[in-house]
């Protein structure tokens, strides 16, 4: 007796380690979340290119038109297409009926109609002048992707700079954790009055409000780049910051000579006068005759038969051919040809005078934009030594209140003062890492 009990406790007791096992082994193991994604600025502006919808859009733009091409070209060969057609006209007693240009009272019609015209496929302005548009369109396309990119770059430096800002706040944070600390233990030992510790508190409480604005506006910057960049909403990834990899500043000369030749501004205007120049052309054919084919085998009868058989045994051939030429020439139609033409002509004026403005507007652009890197980079040693400037500022300021020779409230000026120098320096490393990314992208090389 005693054995069976015995038995049946090592049994439940193995029962329930399998079942303790079973709740806490791996598969019962919380699910590791994977890190977030660490985007740097070219996967950024990868990204835009693929979900961005202004540049899906004009890539939309781009396979239509070279549909258009599709068509100009199947334009100019030949086509076939099968007539099927029943004509009936009512009976008069005759065999005709009563339309006399009718030759009995049913006729069928069912042919295949072969079809060119001579005109079209001698004449290659209507192709060149799709082609044409089909480069305007691809210029275009390139157009909103760099328009895309400028707004990733901002975005995606908008974000740097706030996790910069956050990073100071936190530091800053901890400093005045550290003068309230100061202040507090003075404050015991009789020599500071309550003030300077109520002045430390205070500041303390606005640097974390800060901190808190600080998180949001992280936030905020990447949801504006998520939005670009991921096919849904997604806030969970980081970026790269960049800011401390020195870059120098092209030549504006050796700049100049990228810009246009890579500027899609530009190569749209270029296509754009290009094609204006084929849609003269094509006005002008509006003056040339027209010389067609037209070739048909089938039945035309007043029966659906290959052939008709009479009471004589003889028959007809309903089953056959026939072809036709047709010339067409143009005589008047009160000017309207004219009108085209010179509507064409004006289209290209104002194609070159749309290529003149958009390469003044490059060479502007770029001489902005390469004097703003200049202009940036130049700041960057004068604004690092104003943060180490005080940086030891609030450090002696320190040491001169423990020794009491300054107030809290100087104490309290040199941490924002550090704070404000520390956000200086960051901006300064964002506003020349833009100038530097926006000259890249004028230039093609981002």
């Amino acid at each position: 007796m005693a054995a069976a009990c015995m038995e049946s406790s090592k049994a439940r007791l193995r029962a329930f380690v399998l079942s303790a096992f079973a709740l806490t082994g791996p598969a019962a193991l919380p699910q590791v979340a994977p890190p977030p994604a660490v985007i740097t600025l070219k996967d950024a502006l990868t990204r835009a290119r693929q979900y961005g919808g202004q540049f899906q859009a004009a890539n939309l733009a781009l396979l239509q038109a070279k549909e258009d091409t599709k068509q100009a070209r199947a334009a100019r060969l030949p086509t076939l297409n099968a007539f099927n057609q029943m004509i009936y006209t009512e009976g008069n007693g005759t065999s005709s009926g009563v339309f006399v240009a009718n030759d009995g009272v049913h006729i069928y019609n069912e042919q295949a109609v072969a079809h060119e015209d001579l005109g079209l496929f001698l004449r290659h302005g209507e192709v060149n002048r799709a082609l044409a548009a089909e480069a305007v369109a691809r210029a275009k396309a390139e157009v909103a992707a760099r328009g895309v990119g400028a707004t990733v770059i901002q975005n995606y430096y908008a974000i740097v700079m706030a996790e910069s800002h956050l990073a100071n706040l936190r530091r800053s944070v901890t400093e005045a954790e550290r003068f309230v600390d100061i202040t507090s233990k003075q404050e015991k030992r009789g020599e500071v009055a309550r003030a300077d510790v109520l002045k430390g508190q205070i500041d303390l409480r606005q640097r974390q409000r800060d901190l808190k604005e600080a998180e949001l506006g992280v936030i905020k910057a990447k949801i504006a780049l998520g939005v670009l960049i991921f096919p849904n909403y997604n806030t969970d990834f980081s970026v790269e910051n960049d800011l401390e990899q020195a870059q120098l500043v092209p030549p504006l000369a050796e700049a100049r000579a990228g810009a246009t030749s890579t500027n899609p501004d530009v190569m749209a205007a270029k296509a754009g006068v290009t094609q204006a120049g084929l849609d003269v052309s094509v006005a002008r054919y509006g003056l040339l005759p027209s010389f067609t084919l037209d070739f048909f085998y089938g039945i035309n009868a007043n029966q659906f038969l290959a052939r008709t058989h009479y009471a004589n045994g003889e028959y007809r051939q309903n089953l056959g051919y026939s072809a036709q030429a047709t010339l067409t020439i143009p005589v008047w139609n009160w000017g309207a040809t004219r009108s085209k033409i010179k509507q064409a002509e004006l289209r290209r004026q104002q194609a070159q005078l749309d290529l003149t403005l958009a390469e003044r507007t490059l060479q502007a652009t770029l001489a902005n934009a390469s004097a703003e890197a200049n202009l940036a980079r130049e700041q960057l040693e004068s604004l690092r030594e104003s943060s180490e400037m005080a940086t030891e500022s609030l450090r002696l300021m320190l040491l001169r209140y423990q020794a009491g020779e300054s107030t809290a409230l100087e104490v309290v000026d040199a941490q924002n003062t550090l704070n404000q120098a520390r956000n200086a320096y960051a901006d300064g490393l964002v506003r020349y890492r833009i100038a530097w990314a926006s000259l890249q992208m004028l230039t093609g090389n981002l």
